[in-house]
């Protein structure tokens, strides 16, 4: 299989880590960089955490590159601490990382990596959108140098987890989600009606924490316990969805996902304040309104056994 080089923008958070970890272990994936956003902690500290896994993976090449630590517009929530805890890794001892991110901030650090190798790069973003929408803003361009743009984010059937009917990410920059996901480019928004079909239990966590060993895997493990844990209490669940490694199975395996191509939105204000709009696409409504954003693709099935079981045979070989 060709080497897919991407570009992951991320927030990291419990389920990031889980991602980072994936992308650095297939070996048919070439990081070429992370990008760092606010959302499940402070840029900063999504920063540190980047930094610190690339370092503890064995991959402290990867560069990473710190972006915007607030929404384009909205004064943000604080962080979801009883989700990840302060420090985004389940509030455990982390040594400090040896590594700095890259003097480029992140937007323009998308844009010269797509100008470099243009058509070749997907963009994987798995945290609020800002970053992108701030490349976008910066370059216009940027929309025809990307291979394709992976966000998880967004609900269409499935109600939300920041509110009752908005998922987390684009909850907390809904001007920055609207601006992507009506961009142009070729996008594929995998949100929260696949990624709640996923789940990691705990004997699958300890294999893979097993397999992965030393800091590394005591890292992954301790953070999955904090993250399980509200889920269990809070969810009745018994496990923890890998949601953003969802986007990076969407990447090697599509074909574990049902997709439907259609007109995608994004509410900014009010008590709908983050919830995606979803039109199919050809289908007749009242008034073309909801018809007039340029065209995507959602991710609506997957086979969750398969992309669980896809995580841990990547993970432990």
């Amino acid at each position: 299989m060709t080497t897919q080089p991407i570009i992951l923008d991320t927030d990291p958070g419990v389920d990031d880590a889980q991602a980072i970890a994936l992308i650095m272990a297939d070996p048919d994936i070439e990081v070429v960089g992370m990008t760092t956003t606010f959302g499940n902690v402070r840029v900063a500290t999504a920063t540190r955490n980047a930094l610190l896994l690339a370092e503890l993976g064995g991959q402290p090449q990867i560069p990473v590159a710190q972006g915007v630590d607030h929404p384009l517009c909205k004064t943000p929530y604080p962080v979801p601490a009883f989700i990840h805890g302060d420090d985004g890794l389940g509030n455990q001892p982390l040594p400090t990382p040896s590594g700095q991110p890259d003097a480029r901030n992140a937007a323009q650090f998308l844009i010269d990596k797509t100008r470099e190798r243009p058509g070749e790069i997907s963009l994987v973003a798995v945290g609020p959108l800002g970053n992108l929408a701030m490349a976008l803003a910066l370059d216009p361009d940027i929309v025809n140098r990307v291979k394709q743009v992976i966000i998880m984010g967004g609900s269409v059937a499935r109600g939300g987890n920041a509110t009752p009917v908005a998922g987390a990410n684009l909850f907390n920059d809904p001007h920055a989600a609207r601006k992507v996901l009506n961009a142009g480019w070729p996008l594929t928004m995998v949100g929260l009606d696949v990624t709640l079909e996923t789940v990691i239990t705990p004997e699958r966590m300890a294999r893979i924490a097993r397999a992965i060993g030393g800091e590394f895997g005591r890292i992954l493990s301790a953070s999955y316990d904090f993250y399980a844990d509200f889920y269990r209490h809070n969810v009745g669940l018994d496990g923890g969805c890998p949601h953003d490694s969802c986007a990076v199975a969407y990447l090697k395996h599509p074909e574990l996902f049902t997709t439907v191509e259609g007109h995608q939105n994004v509410i900014i204000e009010g008590i709908g304040e983050g919830q995606t709009v979803f039109a199919p696409a050809g289908q007749p409504y009242v008034s073309d309104r909801w018809s007039q954003n340029p065209l995507v693709k959602v991710c609506m099935g997957v086979d969750g056994n398969a992309v669980v079981d896809w995580i841990e045979q990547t993970l432990t070989r």
